[in-house]
């Protein structure tokens, strides 16, 4: 499969967005006004029908229809994902006045109701900004005060004191769950939404930091090019010397050192191709079984000394999108392994939840509490001052590519780091990128 598979464009932390949470924030409101119609229409029936108190039922049963007219509006109009806070605040405000017309037809401000104005208040101060929120406040002081003055007077039975207390008790426990429920579900959500944002500007400073350390590495990697080629120019100028040529291990030693040069510039022409690269540009996919047995045997000769054992688990056939920048993410993790870990290092590949997982386990004293806390940012390490960049710039390469990277500690001892990069479907087959 020859075709682009996955952008090379960064990803956003996962969680609810504003936009999203101003919807939930929405779907919430429409969950209290059906509480409050099914509540307004069985108080009007009850009182009426049961404690015999007569009221205007055409007007008060038309305006719970109203309600529930305009909460289904209010339902198709979440389909659209956009909730804006002049809409949170038109619902509230639809909210008190039909509370204030309830109230109009039932005794006004002496209905031991009226206490529901808080409940609009309330949910105002914390959806709506401070203006919005003291619009809404001011429209219930006067709700309140117009109700004093102009009302239909009920026409209570000889126990009216009781109905009344029964009514104050009522509305009090009424407020209180309903402000307890909702409130606590409302604040979740931006609880939520403020730690999506932060998460936002932290992957943002990350971004600016990996910016600016890639335009250093671009310029050192032309400053080392130079030095670099002088010096492939004068190892070759001994290989054909003839005292070199007749001495077996200088010979060795002058080969040695000509590999490890051409690994140098191939770092170096990695790094100026990587950041020559638009942002935007489309990934290519590879089979991810080759891409690590090539990403391995690359990387043995630099560690001749470490075992290093490749267990691949059902990923024959899985394609994934792959880069440099995701062979020297791994490495890192490799190099890191390596250090700690110099009698047994593991790399093993399998697929798990539609995601290719590349694990590398060792056998070494495991990641301190703190840096696997702080997993993924820069100068996290046990090293001391000036390491742990390593994981950081693999996390970032991971998760540009769609990924993520995921630490832990082993029981058995050691530690392990993993790699989960989304497939891009099976060779010989068409990709879903």
């Amino acid at each position: 499969m020859d075709r682009p598979l996955l952008p090379f464009t960064g990803r956003a932390p996962a969680g609810p967005s504003p936009e999203t949470a101003a919807v939930e924030n929405m779907r919430q409101l429409i969950q209290l006004r059906w509480i409050a119609v099914a509540g307004q229409t069985l108080t009007i029936l009850l009182t009426h029908h049961v404690l015999h108190v007569p009221l205007a039922l055409a007007p008060m049963l038309g305006l719970t229809a109203f309600l529930a007219f305009a909460n289904l509006l209010a339902t198709m109009a979440l389909k659209r994902q956009r909730v804006l806070a002049s809409e949170i605040m038109l619902a509230l405000l639809i909210d008190m006045a039909a509370l204030t017309l309830q109230l109009y037809f039932s005794g006004g401000a002496s209905n031991p109701f009226i206490s529901l104005f808080l409940l609009q208040v309330v949910l105002g101060a914390i959806l709506l900004p401070p203006l919005a929120a003291g619009v809404l406040a001011a429209a219930a002081a006067l709700s309140y005060g117009l109700l004093s003055l102009r009302y239909v007077p009920l026409a209570l039975p000889g126990s009216a004191l009781d109905l009344l207390d029964l009514g104050r008790w009522t509305a009090f426990l009424m407020v209180a769950a309903l402000l307890v429920f909702f409130i606590a579900r409302i604040s979740r959500n931006l609880r939520a939404r403020d730690a999506y944002l932060a998460d936002l500007r932290q992957h943002a400073a990350e971004e600016e930091g990996i910016v600016r350390m890639g335009l250093f590495a671009s310029g050192a990697a032309h400053e080392l090019g130079t030095p670099l080629g002088t010096l492939a120019v004068i190892l070759a100028d001994w290989r054909r010397d003839p005292a070199i040529a007749r001495d077996p291990e200088l010979l060795a030693d002058v080969a040695a050192m000509q590999a490890e040069i051409q690994r140098c510039k191939g770092i170096v022409t990695d790094i100026l191709h990587s950041a020559g690269q638009p942002r935007g540009e489309q990934m290519e996919g590879a089979a991810a079984d080759a891409f690590l047995n090539a990403t391995i045997q690359a990387w043995r000769p630099t560690h001749p000394d470490v075992p290093l054992s490749y267990r691949p688990e059902g990923i024959a056939g899985a394609m994934t999108a792959v880069n440099p920048e995701l062979r020297q993410a791994i490495w890192s993790v490799l190099d890191n392994a390596a250090e700690v870990s110099p009698s047994a290092v593991r790399l093993v590949a399998r697929v798990e939840d539609g995601m290719l997982a590349i694990v590398v386990e060792d056998e070494g004293p495991g990641f301190p509490a703190p840096v696997l806390a702080q997993l993924g940012r820069p100068y996290q390490s046990s090293k001391g001052a000036g390491h742990g960049l390593g994981l950081f710039l693999a996390a970032n390469v991971v998760r540009r590519l769609g990924g993520r990277l995921e630490a832990s500690n082993r029981p058995e001892g050691g530690a392990g780091v993993t790699l989960a990069l989304p497939l891009a479907g099976t060779a010989g087959g068409h990709g879903d990128g």
